[in-house]
Order: C-alpha cells, then structure tokens, then sequence
C-alpha cells in the first residue's frame, strides 16, 4: 500500500487548512490512522489518529480544540483539518497506518506517507 498526502502550503496565521491522505494499492478500512508532524530539527510528533471505523479519534492534549481526524473508508481517504493555524504548526505532516501498540508511538505504524509541508506565517 502507499499513501499519498496533500494539501499541505503556505497560510497565513489564523487561517484553516484540510490535509488530505489517500491510500493505493488496499483498503486501510481495517487500519486505524494516524497524523504525526515534524518540524525543522525536532523529533516526529503525534498529532492524532481515528479508528478504523471512524468512531473515535484520539489526540493528544496539546492538540485538542483545533485539530479534526475524518476518515472516508469508501474513497480510501483520511482528513486532518488544522482550524486557527499558528506560526509554530509549520511543520512537515506524515499520515500512517498503524498495525498495533500504542497510537502515540510512531513505532506503532508500519506504513507512512512522504509528508505534506505546512507553512505558517505570522
């Protein structure tokens, strides 16, 4: 399988922006997901992930309020939409597929994107 992620660019602070990731090859429909970001020089963080049914979405707390996981199982698809975007969200955002462990660790997803770039400005 291979995932494709886009929608990435350059929005100015306080915009929206919606990532989109597409997977060929098989379903993910019996794949939870996950988004993850890296910014320049610092370490991969976990941004969220939804179930494989689209029923629950976990995030971590630092990214409560402005960031939403969809999924679309039909069209192979899962959304993160990023409302309120700051200077500090400028980062490179990676969809996976996770296969087991903790949803937090990247360690537990064995298939990932090449990554969309987001650019805030201020």
């Amino acid at each position: 399988v291979q995932l494709q992620a886009s929608g990435g660019g350059l929005v100015q602070a306080g915009g929206s922006l919606r990532l989109s990731c597409t997977a060929s090859g098989r379903t993910l429909s019996n794949n939870a997901m996950g988004w993850f970001r890296q910014a320049p020089g610092k370490e991969r963080e976990f941004v969220g992930a939804i179930t494989w049914s689209g029923d629950s979405t976990y995030y971590p707390d630092s990214m409560k309020g402005r960031f939403t996981i969809s999924r679309n199982n039909a069209r192979n698809t899962v959304h993160l939409r990023i409302s309120s975007l700051k200077p500090e969200d400028t980062a490179t955002y990676y969809c996976a597929a996770r296969y087991a462990g903790n949803y937090e660790s990247p360690a537990g997803y064995d298939t990932w994107g090449q990554g969309t770039l987001v650019t805030v400005s201020s």
